[in-house]
């Protein structure tokens, strides 16, 4: 496996990457390469195409950058592509944290005076989960039926109204 370097505009996303990446995610992208350096590359086939790694090409569009680190995966199908595309994205969501772990580095790294967000996770979601061990894993935001309403609206007369959850 070698790592090459090749111009962004040469790599040809892939035009059904069901995966995406919001504005916001992009420059958390960009940060962690600026910080960090480049530490992961970009896969693709022999022809340029991507499989894994939009957003970091995306990222460095945004950083200004006219290469990036690639590595060939040579001899997939077409097949095995499409699938491994939605594979690299998915196989990483599956993972869990150790909160215990994870709540000891981030205090370790509070302490140095490192830039938490760095790390992927906001502001919001570090200080919830260092306040209260157990919010990472109940999400950031929890959602209680009885503090909104749903709003209905006929669709024969157009009359609105609002119903408790």
């Amino acid at each position: 496996m070698n790592i090459t370097s090749m111009k962004v505009a040469d790599l040809i996303p892939y035009a059904c990457n069901s995966r995406t990446h919001c504005p916001e995610q992009v420059s958390q992208i960009a940060a962690s390469i600026r910080e960090f350096g480049w530490t992961n590359p970009v896969l693709i086939d022999e022809r340029g195409g991507v499989i894994a790694g939009h957003g970091r090409i995306m990222a460095a569009r945004e950083l200004g950058m006219n290469e990036v680190p690639c590595i060939v995966l040579a001899g997939l199908t077409d097949i095995q592509k499409r699938a491994y595309i939605i594979a690299d994205n998915k196989l990483a969501l599956s993972a869990g944290w150790d909160d215990a772990m994870l709540r000891q580095e981030l205090e370790a790294l509070r302490s140095l005076d490192f830039e938490l967000e760095l790390t992927g996770f906001s502001m919001e979601e570090i200080d919830m989960f260092l306040a209260d061990p157990e919010a990472l894993s109940r999400g950031t935001k929890e959602i209680n039926a009885d503090d909104f309403e749903l709003k209905h609206t006929c669709p024969r007369c157009g009359f609105e109204f609002n119903e408790k959850a």
